[in-house]
C-alpha cells in the first residue's frame, strides 16, 4: 500500500511498539488527525487540555515500557504541552511529541500567522531545550530517513523527541521509513564490563542491588530479576523506581528512601560496600535523603548507556547489553544472600467512627487489594505520593523527580486504555484542580478508574516544608458532587468505615469513574511524608553546621 508523509509516520511509530496517540485537534494539525482517524493505524484518545494530553502519552508509554504520542496544534498547543514533555525528558519517558504546523509556503505571505509567538521556528528551538532529537519534516524525500532517526533516538535514549508536519504535506506522497536499528553494543566490551563488576560484587562482603526507572523504560524487568535471582543479591528499587519487579518472583526490599523509608531497605543498601545500580537517576529524590550514608563514587553506576565505576568507564554500552552479559557468566554469590523480611505493609482499617488520616488511605488501599487482588496505580506529587510508598507493591506511574503536579488523572486514565485494567488513582486537591476534569473524557472511552481524591483544602505537602502561611490553603470544592456531572460517581468520606465502604462500592461498579473524595484536617500528612520531611531537614542541619 502507498505511503503519505502521515502513514509512513503512524506506521513507523507502530512498528516501534507504540500502541495508541492521545491529543486534542487544532486548525494546523486538523489534517493529520483526519489521517490518524481514516487509516486506523494506531487508536487515538481526545483529551480537554494539553498538559493532560502530555501526562497522559507519558503515562501510557511508561506502563508498557514503549513510545507515548501526543499529537497536538502548533503554537498554543505545543506551547501549553511544555511541561508534561520536561518532566518526560527528566524523567527518561519516551514521550513522541508530533505538531501540526504552517503550511510550506504560509511563512512567505509576509504577515504573522496566529499562533506564531516570535518566529515561524521559536517553537522547534523551545522544543529543542526539551527533547534528544527533533526534525521538521518539510520534504516528503528526506521524510523516510528523518522519521526513523528521531523515533529511534526516542527508544535507544528513552527520551522525548519532537515532530513537526507542515499541514500542506500530510497526504504527500512518501516512502515508509526504515526498521528501528537498535546498533550493535560492542558484545566484547560488554563481556569484560560483565566480569569487572562480578568480580567486584564477589569480592565485597557486603554487595547489594539498586534498580531504577530505566528497567521499566527499556522493558528489562523480567531480565533483571532472572540476573537478581541467580547471584542472590538483597534487591531494592530507587524512590523514582518504586512499583518495579512488582509482577516478578523476588524478595524485594522496598523502595529506598533513606531514613524516610523502609528500614530494612536502608540497611542493606547504605550498608553495602559494593551497590550495583541499574538505571537509577542521579537526583535528589532518589538519594538526597541518604546523606552521606551512600558513597556514589564507589558504586557502580549503570544509566544513559554508560557504566562507570571507580576510574572505569565503559561508554555506550546499553543497560540491556549488560544485563545479558552479567546473566550469561554470573553465579550465585555463596553466602551473601539474606534472609530479607517480606515488607510489612499496614492492613486492617478501623471499622469504625475513627477520623481519616493520610496513611488510613494506604491501609484501606492494601484491604482492598488483599481481598480482590492487585491494581496498577497513578499517583500526583504530592503527599498522595508518599502516601502510595505505603502501599504494598504493584505497578506504579509517578512524578518522582520532576514532581509536576498533574499527572495523576490523565495517567490513571492512561493506564485504563494502554493495559485493559483497572487503575487507583492518588491525588490531592491541589492537583485535581489542574487536571482532574479530564475524568470527563472517561465515559466515552469506557474508563472506569477508582480515584481517591485526598482533599485537605491545602497544597499540604508544601505548608510540610514551609509551615503557616496562608497561601498554602485551597477552598473546598466539593468535588464529589461535580463527578456526577462528568459521568462518574462521587462519594465524600470522613471515617475510616465510611472510607472502606467507598472503595468496596467502587471496586464492585466498573461502569464508570468513582470519585473518592476523602476529607483531611490540615496539618496531617502520611508517615512517610513526616520522615521524608524530618530527614531532609536533618540533612540541610547538618550541611550547615
Amino acid at each position: 500500500m502507498p505511503h503519505t508523509l502521515s502513514t509512513a509516520l503512524l506506521q513507523a511509530l507502530k512498528d516501534r511498539g507504540a500502541d495508541r496517540v492521545f491529543g486534542i485537534p487544532g486548525d494546523f494539525v486538523l489534517p493529520f488527525f483526519r489521517v490518524i482517524e481514516d487509516s486506523g493505524i494506531l487508536p487515538y484518545h481526545t483529551l480537554s487540555h494539553e498538559p493532560g494530553v502530555g501526562y497522559a502519552a507519558d503515562a501510557a508509554g511508561r506502563i508498557n515500557s514503549t513510545l507515548g504520542v501526543a499529537v497536538v496544534t502548533y503554537g498554543a498547543g505545543a506551547l501549553n504541552m511544555t511541561n508534561a514533555v520536561a518532566q518526560a525528558y527528566a524523567e527518561k519517558s519516551p514521550l513522541v511529541v508530533i505538531s501540526g504546523a504552517p503550511g510550506t509556503g504560509e511563512g512567505k505571505l509576509g504577515l504573522n500567522l496566529h499562533h506564531q509567538v516570535k518566529r515561524l521556528d521559536s517553537q522547534f528551538e523551545i522544543y529543542r531545550e526539551l527533547t534528544c532529537a527533533q526534525t521538521v519534516l518539510d520534504d516528503p524525500a528526506t521524510a523516510p530517513e528523518e522519521i526513523a532517526r528521531v523515533l529511534d533516538a526516542a527508544r535507544r535514549f528513552s527520551r522525548p523527541v519532537y515532530i513537526e508536519i507542515p499541514r500542506d504535506l500530510v497526504n504527500a506522497a512518501c516512502a515508509a521509513a526504515p526498521p528501528y536499528d537498535p546498533g550493535t553494543p560492542d558484545p566484547q566490551a560488554a563481556r569484560a564490563c560483565a566480569k569487572e563488576i562480578l568480580g567486584r560484587l564477589q569480592a565485597a562482603e557486603a554487595p547489594a542491588i539498586l534498580v531504577g526507572v530505566e528497567a521499566r523504560r527499556y522493558g528489562l524487568e523480567d531480565k533483571i530479576a532472572s540476573l537478581c535471582r541467580k547471584l542472590g543479591l538483597p534487591v531494592a528499587t530507587s524512590f523514582m523506581g518504586r512499583g518495579l519487579l512488582a509482577r516478578q518472583d523476588l524478595p524485594l526490599l522496598g523502595a529506598y528512601l533513606g531514613a524516610a523509608g523502609s528500614t530494612t531497605a536502608k540497611r542493606y543498601i547504605e550498608g553495602a560496600d559494593c551497590l550495583l545500580m541499574l538505571g537509577v537517576i542521579l537526583s535528589d529524590t532518589n538519594f538526597g535523603v541518604s546523606g552521606r550514608n551512600i558513597d556514589l563514587r564507589a558504586a557502580i553506576q549503570a544509566l544513559d548507556r554508560d557504566v562507570s565505576f571507580q576510574h572505569h568507564h565503559y561508554p555506550e554500552l546499553p543497560l540491556e547489553a549488560l544485563i545479558d552479559a552479567l546473566s550469561e557468566i554470573a553465579a550465585p554469590l555463596g553466602g551473601t544472600a539474606p534472609d530479607i523480611p517480606v515488607p510489612d505493609y499496614a492492613k486492617g482499617l478501623p471499622a469504625d467512627d475513627t477520623p481519616l488520616e493520610p496513611s488510613h488511605i494506604a491501609t484501606a488501599v492494601n484491604d482492598l487489594f488483599a481481598a480482590h487482588g492487585r491494581l496498577p496505580v497513578s499517583t500526583d506529587i504530592g503527599d498522595c505520593l508518599f502516601t502510595g510508598l505505603e502501599i504494598m507493591d504493584t505497578e506504579f506511574v509517578a512524578p518522582g523527580y520532576y514532581a509536576s503536579m498533574g499527572l495523576g488523572v490523565p495517567g490513571g486514565m492512561a493506564i485504563a486504555a494502554a493495559t485493559g485494567r483497572r487503575p487507583v488513582v492518588l491525588v490531592g486537591d491541589g492537583a485535581f484542580q489542574m487536571t482532574g476534569w479530564e475524568l470527563g473524557n472517561c465515559r466515552k472511552y469506557g474508563w472506569a478508574p477508582i480515584v481517591i481524591l485526598f482533599n485537605n483544602r491545602s497544597w499540604e505537602m508544601l505548608r510540610a516544608f514551609q509551615p503557616g502561611p496562608k497561601y498554602h490553603d485551597l477552598e473546598d470544592w466539593h468535588y464529589a458532587e461535580i463527578a456526577p456531572h462528568l459521568g462518574g460517581c462521587g462519594v465524600r468520606v470522613r471515617t475510616c468505615a465510611e472510607l472502606a465502604r467507598a472503595l468496596e462500592a467502587a471496586h464492585a461498579d466498573d461502569s464508570r469513574f468513582h470519585l473518592i473524595e476523602v476529607m483531611l484536617e490540615r496539618e496531617q500528612v502520611s508517615h512517610t511524608l513526616a520522615g521524608f520531611v524530618g530527614a531532609m531537614r536533618e540533612i540541610s542541619a547538618l550541611k550547615e553546621e
